[in-house]
């Protein structure tokens, strides 16, 4: 059987804490702030993105419930929302000092 092929989890453009919207799907157009990044998975969960409905047995303690989570969402369908314009935008890498920081393609800003 093959094994599922990651990819380079080195270079990301997106992070933990930052803002993106949704480029396509049923969600397109959503913003929101990522809350975990799954780098071999390629994917991230955005805060009110991808939700679907989560079944949960009863037990001793609690009764069973339906709850709505966030679902991965793969990164490919977000982009960074720029700084100074609130649009979507690509990011860049570059050298500021001894530090490679990354910085908003559309206005150049550092983000």
């Amino acid at each position: 059987m093959k094994s599922v092929t990651s990819h380079k989890t080195s270079k990301l453009h997106i992070k933990k804490g930052d803002k993106v919207v949704v480029l396509s799907g049923s969600y397109k157009g959503t913003e929101g702030e990522v809350k975990e990044i799954f780098p071999k998975k390629y994917r991230a969960i955005v805060e009110g993105v991808n939700m679907v409905k989560k079944h949960t047995k009863p037990t001793a303690d609690a009764p069973g419930n339906i709850n709505e989570i966030e679902s991965p969402i793969h990164l490919s369908n977000l982009a960074l929302i720029d700084p100074k314009s609130g649009g979507a935008t690509r990011v860049g890498r570059k050298k500021s000092g001894d530090k490679t920081v990354r910085y908003s393609k559309k206005s150049g800003e550092i983000i």
